[in-house]
């Protein structure tokens, strides 16, 4: 595998695992029983802590990665063994 394609499957499990990560520990005002600001919106967090969302983004997407990786390399699970319906006999029939 090229390592420029590592670097682009590492930041797509990245933005993953971001949109992951991000709902967890957020609380609302009506949560937490904190006044609002005039013109806050409803949904707006009562603290938000990026250190703490990206070095737990950083943590998912790596896992996520080495596993990807070593089924690449390991072959665990392959096209053949996802092909529910057999689209890879048709397409070399088709040949």
């Amino acid at each position: 595998m090229e390592w420029t394609s590592i670097i682009a499957i590492y930041v797509l499990f990245w933005v993953l695992s971001a949109f992951v990560i991000l709902p967890f520990g957020i609380r609302s005002h009506a949560e937490t029983g904190i006044e609002m600001v005039k013109g806050q919106s409803d949904g707006a967090p009562v603290e938000f802590k990026p250190g703490r969302t990206l070095v737990l983004t950083t943590v998912l997407a790596t896992l996520m990665f080495v596993f990807f990786y070593f089924n690449y390399t390991n072959e665990w699970i392959t096209v053949a063994d996802i092909d529910f319906f057999g689209s890879r006999e048709r397409l070399e029939s088709l040949q």
